[in-house]
């Protein structure tokens, strides 16, 4: 009898052993993911002058942030949890309903697959408006557009994706009013809804809409185009209404790209923002004010390691925002960046 005991508990463990080495196997690790930046940037005018997100410090090497992303999935469930620490954190931390502190939560959500097709993700996510992103690594530039800085950088909420074929899926989901925030100042009754179509190879193609009663209404279209193996072009428009007739505004940019080597890639930014006429404050024009700006920058590629130089110029429709090194008005200014990303 005890002889069958101890073969029965060798079995078993035996069989305990080999599942949890079969699980070990088939688990998959907790990939990290992130970013380290630093930049100095020189202004024109001798002082801090283009009212553009991060990048704000006037001839100092300063620093960006460090980006920390953790990513897992199981089976049909999977989260992403992502933190940001520094300045270009903080800054993003210091919008309406943000609490100001030197740490930013910039992703914090979990999805399940229902199908292969069809996937259901709950939470705090990167917005799905515009073409430019948060984190540098995702920016061919290091400065950012005048859409980005105005639009959304988060959105709270629920959101369901259907895959229909390899060149057409569509996402749609209900989001917290207030921008920027995971813990609302009013309620959870934005919409927000994208078509995406990839036509041929190469070519990509959002549509977006964010609309809610207080926040107001987003329109906008992302697209991006390889053309050859050297050259692509990107595009961004959009379209914002306050709520209650309050101001917004309009704007387009082109992102043309030529890679010259496998480490050196030149591209053009060129943007024109309009806002419009209200009591909506922008960061950039006054209302009912327009900007054209223009900036050519180079990424350089060491393994891990970007270089980012660039040079920007900026025209506005009046001289209520710009200075020159005199302190006098000017329709007019210009910046030097040198930004060094680094990500892991």
């Amino acid at each position: 009898m005890k002889r069958k005991l101890l073969l029965l508990s060798l079995l078993t463990a035996g069989a305990f052993v080999a599942n949890a080495q079969d699980s070990t196997q088939t688990d998959p690790p907790l990939t990290i993911t992130g970013s380290v930046d630093t930049y100095y940037k020189y202004d024109f005018a001798d002082h801090a002058n283009l009212p553009t997100s991060f990048a704000s410090d006037h001839n100092s090497m300063s620093i960006g942030m460090i980006d920390i992303a953790l990513k897992k999935k199981v089976s049909k469930a999977a989260f992403v949890g992502e933190i940001s620490f520094g300045p270009r954190g903080q800054e993003q931390s210091l919008v309406p309903g943000a609490s100001g502190d030197s740490y930013h939560i910039q992703n914090l959500y979990v999805s399940y697959d229902i199908t292969d097709k069809f996937v259901v993700t709950g939470g705090y996510m990167s917005t799905f408006i515009g073409y430019e992103v948060i984190s540098p690594v995702g920016n061919f530039n290091y400065s950012t557009s005048y859409m980005f800085t105005n639009g959304p950088f988060q959105n709270a909420g629920l959101k369901f994706a259907y895959t229909f074929t390899d060149k057409v899926s569509l996402m749609a989901g209900v989001f917290n009013d207030a921008w920027n925030s995971y813990n609302t100042i009013s309620k959870m009754n934005n919409f927000g809804a994208q078509l995406a179509l990839t036509p041929v190879e190469g070519w990509s193609a959002y549509l977006n809409v964010l609309t809610g009663k207080t926040s107001g209404t987003e329109f906008d279209l992302t697209t991006a185009y390889q053309i050859t193996d050297a050259f692509k072009l990107g595009l961004n428009a959009a379209d914002y209404s306050a709520a209650d007739d309050a101001g917004g505004f309009t704007g387009v940019a082109l992102y043309p790209q030529l890679a010259v080597s496998k480490s050196v890639t030149f591209g053009l930014r060129g943007e024109y923002f309009k806002t419009k006429s209200g009591v909506l404050e922008t960061f950039g024009p006054a209302p009912g004010e327009s900007v054209v700006a223009i900036t050519a920058t180079a990424n350089i590629k060491a393994g891990p390691l970007n270089f980012i130089p660039e040079v920007r110029l900026d025209n506005m429709s009046n001289d209520a925002v710009f200075t020159k090194k005199s302190g006098a008005p000017s329709k007019s200014a210009g910046q030097f960046v040198l930004a060094a990303v680094y990500a892991f």
